[in-house]
């Protein structure tokens, strides 16, 4: 597998080798012992799967406390995955990272504890693949505002379509400081 950098410390793309021919294709989504020699020694205790259609709009979600982080991949589709650091004290706060997940490309993306995600769907529908290091907890279930302007994320969707919950996302810098993790200078 291929670990690859992006802007935000700890967030990475993981491209798999893929084993194909006439039949089909085989890769490894996880391999505990490959990922802890990458440097990702990760936990899982939940996973979960979903699908949209084109334009919807899922995010910016994060848990405090009981964060979780989040290895992401598509298994239909396509969709534009979005990280957002939300560490209070972060050298990077209110940074985002950005990757294309689809089907053909097989890329995961990892988005570690204490980071906001989201994801638009950019093809006809797309089922979305995440395993998570934390269960969920909807007392402790918190959002962003999608579209908060001090962001300035680049969606490619100009009016997705959203739920409740995600129309009526705080901006970020309208969360107290309490409601988000705390940045622990690694």
């Amino acid at each position: 597998m291929k670990v690859i950098e992006t802007r935000l410390p700890g967030c990475v793309v993981i491209e798999p080798v893929v084993f194909g021919d006439e039949r089909g294709f085989f890769y490894e989504s996880y391999n505990a012992e490959k990922f802890k020699a990458a440097g990702l020694e990760l936990n899982f205790v939940q996973a979960n799967v979903s699908r949209s259609a084109r334009g919807v709009l899922r995010g910016l979600h994060y848990q405090w406390p009981r964060p979780q982080g989040k290895l992401v991949s598509v298994l239909e589709g396509e969709v534009y995955d979005v990280a957002v650091d939300i560490r209070h004290g972060s050298p990077t706060f209110g940074q985002w990272a950005a990757v294309l997940l689809s089907a053909e490309n097989k890329r995961h993306f990892w988005v570690p504890e204490g980071f906001a995600h989201g994801f638009a769907v950019v093809s006809e529908f797309a089922t979305f693949a995440y395993q998570c290091t934390n269960l969920y907890d909807a007392k402790a279930d918190a959002g962003v505002r999608w579209n908060d302007p001090a962001l300035g994320i680049d969606w490619p969707v100009a009016s997705p379509q959203l739920s409740g919950k995600d129309e009526k996302a705080p901006l970020l810098a309208d969360v107290a400081p309490e409601r988000l993790p705390r940045y622990d200078g690694a």
